[in-house]
């Protein structure tokens, strides 16, 4: 049996972190979800970014939706929709399957809108009606600001992806921000069965800190984040409040392992999935990081329900100096910004693209 097989049996899904016209046209993407577990799909302005400058799959529907005088954001939503629908049907038997449990694919809102919760709730709103998919998440960031527009569009039945967590305090602010809005569905006499991912980044925490702590703790900060972060999200669900929730027919909000891909060549190109097994989680990974699993990643111990040794290898970057809280701002700062970077740059590529290819027809 495959490695990726067993841990679907395990009860964690498998979802890739990618997303391109060819992997959808090629059969790819299909071959990924019959032969190697994959479940489900996420995206970010990075990756539409690398997709869209790397490929002449897209140029058609550029110069096209260009002509009918679209541009910019507008363009690129039209085009990243086109993607995300058919990922979604191809997903969609996974979906009806698991009941709504499994076969979602992702679409971020744009990452400009960080901080503004009004802003968010309104782009998240129009995506999901111009998607018209019911196994798309819209990803939201769960800066401060992103919170009340989590509560919110979970409140409007819109399916959430939370992105940007980077702690177990990130995570669970997230999580009862979609608990909140769950709650009030229930009051409101709605049914309170509303998919979501919380999505915790997990390898951005040990490249941020290679140069500071002993070799000795390399590459292990991430993972004691995960296990706290587990502990916590078990807490939540197992608490009376879900337990409630649950009984009016409401689902978890499961947790999400994303930025799984190994940074630091001299580690297991697959630590990050070997490290976070975990039962009625998801891991989204990178497709070479898939690639890498499927060839050579075996599945040993899942991370312990009470959190393992991380409280104490915790205790170890403290007393190297590294300040937790502190890291786990600034990374979620920096994530927002490197979204934002990735954003402009992709706009810059559809305005060239645009033009380029309306010139040459």
């Amino acid at each position: 049996m495959s490695a990726t097989q067993q841990l679907h049996n395990l009860g964690q899904s498998l979802w890739l972190d990618n997303i391109t016209r060819d992997l959808l046209t090629s059969g790819t993407l299909q071959r990924y979800i019959d032969e190697l577990s994959v479940t489900g799909l996420t995206s970010n302005p990075t990756i539409f970014h690398q997709a869209i400058k790397n490929s002449q799959s897209y140029d058609s529907s550029i110069q096209e939706k260009f002509k009918n005088s679209k541009e910019g954001e507008e363009l690129f939503f039209e085009v990243a929709i086109e993607d995300i629908t058919q990922a979604a049907d191809l997903f969609r038997p996974v979906w009806d399957r698991t009941d709504g449990v499994d076969g979602w694919v992702s679409l971020e809102v744009s990452p400009l809108l960080a901080y503004d919760t009004e802003s968010t709730l309104a782009a998240a709103k129009d995506l999901h009606a111009r998607v018209g998919r019911p196994n798309v998440l819209i990803k939201i960031p769960g800066t401060k600001e992103g919170l009340p527009a989590i509560e919110e569009a979970t409140f409007a039945g819109i399916p959430v992806n939370v992105t940007l967590l980077f702690s177990s305090e990130h995570y669970v602010a997230a999580a009862e921000a979609y608990l909140r809005g769950v709650e009030r569905r229930i009051e409101a006499g709605l049914n309170p069965a509303v998919g979501s991912v919380a999505s915790l980044f997990i390898s951005r925490w040990d490249r941020a800190i290679v140069d500071d702590v002993p070799e000795t703790l390399h590459n292990r900060l991430g993972i004691a984040i995960g296990q706290k972060a587990y502990k916590a999200y078990l807490d939540l669900i197992s608490s009376p409040r879900w337990q409630r929730a649950l009984n009016f027919g409401a689902r978890p909000q499961r947790l999400l392992w994303a930025s799984t891909g190994s940074k630091d060549p001299n580690a297991s190109d697959v630590l990050y999935i070997t490290s976070l097994a975990s039962p009625f989680t998801v891991n989204t990974m990178p497709e070479q990081t898939l690639q890498a699993f499927d060839d050579h990643g075996e599945v040993g111990d899942t991370l312990c329900v009470e959190g393992g040794d991380s409280e104490a290898l915790l205790d170890e970057f403290t007393q190297a100096s590294v300040d937790n809280q502190a890291l786990a701002a600034r990374l979620q700062k920096e994530g927002a910004e490197s979204f934002v970077k990735s954003w402009n740059e992709l706009m810059e590529v559809i305005t060239t693209k645009s033009e380029s290819l309306v010139q040459a027809d």
